[in-house]
């Protein structure tokens, strides 16, 4: 596996996959037992993987613990990134949630105990509850990254306006940075090339994408929805065959994955790596697998190469409308540098 750093504003060196562990446990009525889930951290790291995110709320605190056990005899070599933002399970009263200061401390204190360690590498806000301001959130990372408690600060599913607010803030107030983003992205899910994509390569941050597979959708398998009741049970992590689009989409990373003697799974992934490739930052999927056998078969996407010609075919089946104001800027760039003067009402050169 290779490694990149963690965006421009760190040095931190991660491998070019992450291994998610929201599986680690069953608290959640599905998931892996502790055997399956040692198996699948030691498959990833074997393949030289040493970046990991988990969360809080993963499986009721049981993936930050199980992960903790699995590091303690090397913890030094891994990455470990969590997240809060909710209450760790359903018991959880209003001031243990949220993205507030007081449960952003307390959360860090029960990862570190579940974590058995002294210190997170990467501490992600996991989602934003639209009223935090970013001055207390930023602020909070700050005296934690100086308590040496956390190492660096993240934001996970906010949008663009709050993420470069919360940049520039840092650095003219001399905080502990950003250095990174979390968001779905993957051929069933790309409108974070609208904004968050964009802002994040100017920025210097690193993405990292979570539900690289769309939630098993990119692999064909609910196809045939009924039979695996862990459709329902996933909610909104999975996309589903709803339109002729969709169906395009499917038909044509089968027929790329013919072509490659691959898998659906490899098409899916090999994409994200091509995207990674040709990004000015760091670009990471997250791979959530539930069994040893699953990851090892989305491992081998990193033996797929695929050709300009396949990419080319990938990006029309999945392509997505820019929306305002990005189609229009997109226009008149392109008759300003020809010299053209634009009329933006009539939308046309004159």
């Amino acid at each position: 596996m290779k490694y990149t750093t963690l965006g421009r504003k760190s040095g931190l060196r991660v491998s070019e996959l992450a291994l998610g562990t929201g599986n680690f446990g069953t608290g959640w009525g599905h998931g892996a037992e502790p055997a399956e889930a040692k198996k699948i951290f030691d498959m990833y790291a074997n393949a030289g993987g040493n970046f990991i995110d988990t969360a809080n709320v993963y499986q009721f605190g049981q993936s930050e613990t199980l992960l903790g056990d699995f590091i303690a005899s090397d913890r030094d070599h891994f990455v470990i990134a969590t997240k809060y933002t909710n209450g760790t399970d359903s018991s959880a009263r209003i001031s243990e949630k949220g993205n507030n200061r007081k449960n952003m401390m307390r959360a860090v204190e029960e990862s570190l105990k579940r974590l058995k360690t002294d210190h997170i590498d990467l501490f992600w806000v996991h989602i934003s509850d639209g009223m935090t301001p970013m001055e207390e959130i930023m602020r909070g990372f700050d005296d934690l990254v100086s308590a040496g408690k956390i190492l660096y600060a993240g934001l996970s599913n906010f949008p663009a306006w709050r993420i470069a607010r919360a940049d520039i803030m840092a650095d003219l107030r001399g905080w502990a940075p950003i250095v990174a983003i979390q968001t779905e992205y993957s051929l069933a899910e790309r409108t974070a090339e609208r904004e968050l994509i964009p802002m994040a390569e100017a920025l210097g941050l690193a993405i990292t994408t979570w539900s690289p597979l769309g939630g098993g959708f990119l692999t064909g398998k609910y196809r045939e929805a009924s039979t695996d009741n862990r459709l329902s049970k996933l909610g909104m992590l999975v996309h589903t065959e709803k339109t002729q689009k969709d169906t395009l989409l499917i038909n044509t990373i089968f027929d790329i994955a013919k072509e490659e003697n691959a898998t659906a799974t490899h098409i899916a992934i090999a994409w994200l790596l091509y995207k990674a490739s040709h990004s000015n930052t760091a670009l990471i999927p997250i791979l959530g697998s539930r069994t040893a056998e699953q990851l090892n078969a989305t491992l081998r996407s990193l033996d797929v190469v695929l050709n300009e010609n396949q990419i080319n075919r990938l990006d029309t089946a999945s392509a997505i409308t820019l929306g305002v104001p990005h189609e229009q800027i997109g226009a008149s760039a392109n008759n300003l540098a020809a010299g053209n003067q634009v009329n933006f009402y009539l939308g046309r050169a004159d």
